[in-house]
């Protein structure tokens, strides 16, 4: 343990690599990180750089910095290559955990907690999928807490002439403003307003109720600077869009903001099992929510305050909006991974004198429950996969039980010894285990006979020579496995009849009727179904929007 406290920034790099870039492209593609490759895909084939798009339509509901970086790495790697266009999203999961760390170091400036807290945020679960996927939370909430980072200095150094301050502090306000800026901008071009509300609003009022705003006259005119540039930088590419294609960006503004009000609705108390979300801290993460029982068994009461403070605000203002989405609790787990750090902290110093059933029975059972799965996993899990594990499966099953299982029977050990701070570090390992070995096994789970995917349409088209065109909505996931845009015959509400004699029509469930009805006079022939669900049809996953028939259609 001491050499793991000894180079805490390498271990906490290692377990980021471990987390976020190990077997990135073990997992089928979902649908928002296709709308972020698809409109990298036509960045690059079309040049569509500044007026995004998505299928060759108009693509302005979320800023573009996050496809940018997306569309250079497979510039670089190949657009392909699902590794390439996830190690953006990974590297941006780096940046988070490494930032988080470092701001507190510099809020406690005890090193152990904030590998502690470190190591809690890369392995509480809405961090590691937000880290593994390539969608545009990561990058939005990764900038914003760099730009945090550098307010945090702004807001602390001391002014020019303080006793405790040395030459060039005015330089330092001026150069973390600008740094804070910079990051700020690359956040709202990112996803908007999005991690501004959700996670450095909550900063702030955290902020300034338990450390206030001390000498803020000082850092009026920094301040001032950090706006003007946060402006100019965030805004710059909205006013292109509006300049550009007015009238489709007044139309996608409307249907964005009444989404926040009209799509997927939820009460208030929504978000009430929030601490849920950190997957294996679940339990930690309740008990350090608990202020009144832990407040004063911290060894920094204020900064614990403040970790309290910044995520009870996060909760509370997403709570507000209307529209609630689950993922929506990222910026949320930031902070309540920090407050969770506070405990893990306590127990390390403490967990061995306690007597209380009430404070050891949480901690037996919650790591006693990760060990558990650990040890009879090989038995479990052969029962459960025993028969989709063939060939190369058998090693990875291999490799997994026997780190699942010495891992869990090391980890009943050490909490017998009452020894908490092993423990922690082996549920670190057990995480990066179940990544590493058990990522590969993931297709074993996702099993349907009757997969095909839209790229077959090529060879279709290939040998009929006849363009395809599609009935209604579209799903990403089939326009990116596709290759190329896929024209739509609905536009604005009407139909538009094809001008060739021969073509093929892609239809999706919800809309056979309407094609049907619409092509009654024409020759209609179906011709084969395409279908990129994982799981095979029967199955509760099974979904009609990842399938479409194919017709043949001559006049």
């Amino acid at each position: 343990m001491k050499l793991l406290n000894k180079h805490p920034l390498l271990l906490l790099t290692l377990a980021c690599v471990g987390v976020f870039f190990v077997n990135l492209d073990a997992i089928f593609v979902n649908i928002m990180e296709a709308r972020n490759f698809i409109t990298a895909r036509e960045m690059i084939v079309d040049g569509n750089w500044l007026l995004t798009t998505m299928n060759s339509e108009p693509r302005y509901a979320k800023p573009p910095l996050p496809t940018w970086l997306t569309a250079l790495s497979g510039m670089l790697f190949g657009l392909k290559s699902l590794f390439a266009l996830r190690l953006p999203a990974a590297i941006m999961g780096l940046v988070l955990v490494l930032f988080s760390y470092k701001f507190l170091q510099k809020l406690t400036k005890n090193t152990q907690f904030a590998l502690i807290s470190g190591l809690v945020m890369v392995t509480s679960f809405y961090i590691v999928t937000a880290g593994r996927d390539a969608n545009w939370d990561i990058f939005t909430h990764s900038f914003m807490m760099v730009s945090i980072y550098f307010l945090y200095l702004l807001f602390t150094t001391p002014p020019a002439g303080h006793p405790s301050s040395k030459g060039g502090k005015k330089v330092q306000h001026y150069r973390n403003a600008l740094l804070a800026a910079l990051f700020f901008g690359c956040s709202f071009m990112s996803k908007g307003p999005v991690s501004l509300y959700a996670l450095l609003l909550p900063f702030l009022i955290a902020f300034g109720i338990v450390y206030k705003y001390k000498n803020f006259k000082s850092r009026i005119l920094p301040l001032f600077v950090f706006l003007v540039v946060s402006f100019l930088l965030s805004g710059w590419w909205y006013w292109y869009t509006y300049t550009f294609d007015p009238e489709t960006v007044a139309k996608i503004t409307e249907r964005e903001t009444s989404n926040w009000t009209g799509y997927e609705t939820k009460p208030i108390y929504y978000y009430w099992s929030f601490f849920t979300q950190s997957g294996v801290w679940t339990i930690p993460a309740f008990i350090a929510l608990l202020y009144p029982y832990l407040k004063n068994r911290v060894f920094n009461k204020k900064a614990y305050q403040f970790t309290f403070w910044w995520t009870m605000a996060s909760v509370i203002l997403l709570s507000i909006i209307p529209e609630k989405k689950v993922r929506y609790l990222l910026p949320v787990i930031i902070p309540l991974a920090m407050n969770t750090g506070f405990y893990m902290e306590y127990l390390f110093r403490r967990f061995k004198e306690l007597k209380d059933k009430r404070e050891t029975i949480p901690v037996y059972f919650n790591f006693g429950l990760i060990a558990l799965i650990g040890v009879i996993f090989p038995i479990g899990g052969y029962i459960f996969l025993k028969d989709q594990l063939s060939g190369s499966y058998w090693i990875w099953f291999a490799l997994l039980s026997l780190s699942l299982f010495i891992i869990g029977v090391v980890m009943f050990r050490n909490l017998r010894r009452k020894a908490i701070q092993p423990v922690f570090y082996f549920t670190i390992a057990f995480i990066v285990a179940v990544i590493s070995f058990g990522m590969p096994l993931a297709k074993t789970l996702t099993v349907n006979p009757e997969y095909k995917g839209l790229s077959k349409l090529n060879d279709w088209q290939a040998e009929t020579n006849l363009k395809v065109y599609e009935f209604g909505g579209f799903s990403p996931e089939l326009i990116w496995d596709y290759g190329k845009p896929i024209p739509r015959l609905e536009k604005d509400g009407s139909i538009e009849i094809p001008p060739e004699m021969q073509f093929g029509v892609l239809v999706a469930e919800a809309v056979e009727g309407k094609f049907k009805k619409q092509f009654e006079g024409f020759s209609v022939e179906k011709v084969t179904r395409y279908d990129m669900n994982p799981q095979a049809p029967g199955h509760r996953t099974h979904r009609p929007r990842l399938w479409r028939d194919l017709y043949l259609v001559s006049k």
